[in-house]
Formats: C-alpha cells, sequence, structure tokens
C-alpha cells in the first residue's frame, strides 16, 4: 500500500497511472503524426484523478447508464488523453489506440472527442461551449430526479470567450451544485501565454462574483486533486476548482513552451521524453 490521502485513495499508485498516461499519450500522437501534446499532458494528473481516484461513477459496460456521473472535456484538442484515459477504463481495447486520428477509425477517434465513441458525452473542442452543455445536463438530472454529477475540464484560454460566463451565471442562478468544473490553468494558449491575450486573473475573485464555491490547487499534486474532488457538495452551489498546471507538464523541453500546443513529437523527441518521464 502506497501513500494514502484523506479519502483513502492511494496517492502514489494515482501518480504511477498518470506517469503511464503521460507516455502512452506521446506514443499514441507520435504515431498519428498529429495532436496536441501540451494541453494534454497538463490536464492528466486531474482525468487520472476524476477517472480512477473513485471520484467518477461510471460503468465501461454500460456507458450509457442513465445513473453515470458525466463527464465533459471542453477543451476537446486535448483528445488524445481523453481516449487513453477511456481505454484504460476499459470503454475500449487500447489496441483501438492506433486509430487516432485516423479517418477509417471504427471507434471515431478523431481529433476532437465524438460523442459515437464508448464514453464521450458530447461533440467538442469548439471552445466555450462545455460548460453549457454541462449545466443542461446537470439541469436533467433535476427534471429526470436522478442523482448524478457532471464534470466539465475547460482550459485557462477558453475561459476568455463569454459563453463561459453566461453558464457561469446560469448555473448560479439555478443552484446547480451538481456542476464540477475543474479549469486546466495551463497559462499557455495556442499561439501566446494567456496573459498576454486576455489576462483571466484574478480567477478565484471573478468565479465568486458569479457565485460559484471556487477552490484553487496545484493541479500536479495528486494529493490536493482528490481533495478537492472529494469534497462534499456545497448545499447550493456550483463549484470550480482551478488547477494551476504547467503545459506539457513531464517533459521538461516542452513544459511552458506554446511550440508544443499542437505538434506531434519526432522520433527523437520521443525518445527523449519517455527518458525524462521514466526517471
Amino acid at each position: 500500500m502506497g501513500n494514502t490521502n484523506l479519502t483513502g485513495v492511494d496517492i502514489s499508485e494515482l501518480e504511477k497511472i498518470a506517469k503511464e498516461l503521460r507516455k502512452k499519450i506521446l506514443n499514441v500522437i507520435f504515431h498519428a503524426g498529429s495532436g496536441h501534446p501540451g494541453g494534454s499532458l497538463s490536464a492528466t494528473d486531474i482525468l487520472t484523478a476524476i477517472y480512477f481516484g473513485d471520484i467518477l461513477q461510471y460503468d465501461p459496460s454500460n456507458p450509457s447508464d442513465p445513473k453515470r456521473d458525466r463527464f465533459i472535456l471542453s477543451k476537446g484538442h486535448a483528445s488524445a488523453l481523453m481516449y487513453c484515459v477511456l481505454a484504460r477504463a476499459d470503454y475500449f481495447p487500447e489496441e483501438k489506440l492506433n486509430e487516432y486520428r485516423k479517418i477509417s477509425s471504427e471507434l471515431f477517434l478523431s481529433g476532437h472527442p465524438h460523442p459515437k465513441t464508448p464514453g464521450v458525452e458530447i461533440a467538442s473542442g469548439s471552445l466555450g461551449q462545455g460548460l453549457s452543455v454541462g449545466h443542461g445536463i446537470a439541469l436533467g438530472a433535476r427534471v429526470d430526479r436522478l442523482d448524478y454529477k457532471v464534470y466539465v475540464v475547460l482550459g485557462d484560454g477558453e475561459i476568455q470567450e463569454g459563453q463561459i460566463w453566461e453558464a457561469a451565471m446560469s448555473a448560479a442562478k439555478f443552484n446547480s451544485n451538481n456542476l464540477i468544473a475543474v479549469i486546466d490553468n495551463n497559462k499557455v494558449a495556442q499561439d501566446n501565454n494567456t496573459v498576454d491575450l486576455k489576462n483571466i486573473e484574478p480567477l478565484e475573485d471573478k468565479w465568486k462574483a458569479f457565485g460559484w464555491d471556487v477552490h484553487r490547487i496545484n493541479g500536479h499534486c495528486m494529493n490536493d486533486i482528490m481533495t478537492a474532488l472529494s469534497l462534499p457538495t456545497h448545499l447550493t452551489k456550483p463549484r470550480v476548482i482551478i488547477a494551476d498546471t504547467i503545459k506539457g507538464k513531464g517533459v521538461s523541453f516542452m513544459e511552458g513552451n506554446k511550440a508544443w500546443h499542437g505538434v506531434a513529437p519526432k522520433e527523437e523527441d520521443l525518445n527523449n521524453a519517455l527518458k525524462e518521464l521514466e526517471g
């Protein structure tokens, strides 16, 4: 038994899973010849905790279970991460990852998530839409009298878009406390640092002003992530977890480097990256 946190989850096991996922992500993008490594690596710890830390309630043998928790990757360009997680969660065999970004993919493992893929709720990647859809699904639980939660992972560049804040206002207005947003705050957008495009800080003050229950964490500290995700549901407010992360986390030459937003590694890059992750 490794190091456990207050929830009884083995933190060291989650850290091991995250490392394995990072290696798999890079291999998948390399073999596809395209993809988005930077934002996939920055959010790996977050999705690891959600899927394998006993947070998200799901059954891969019954992806349409009406009682399941819902997960939305609003920053859909990190699809390589999403598919690697779904394969590890047994939604489909790992060898199917060889279909990534191939037009012939039977599971629709396209560059952005597709709802025909087992375990994917919505098409995403047209940035700014995930929180609105997530809120709609969260309201649906109330209408259907079901007790599920909706988790939405957002990019920090994405939350510069107005639709995010319309959804934030609506979720607070309707007391959607079954909605949990997690911001992958890696501070680097497609072609510039986020602060140089539009400064989104102070994030805590903004979300509090919009009526949300706000928590800020180190998005690469598995104990912090699990603690925030394991908090009891707020009585009335939706929750946002601002996860401070590093784009390209785990690979020194990718970390904080906008050049690795949407570029596949060459073979030498891949080998160097895998050596670092092994270390």
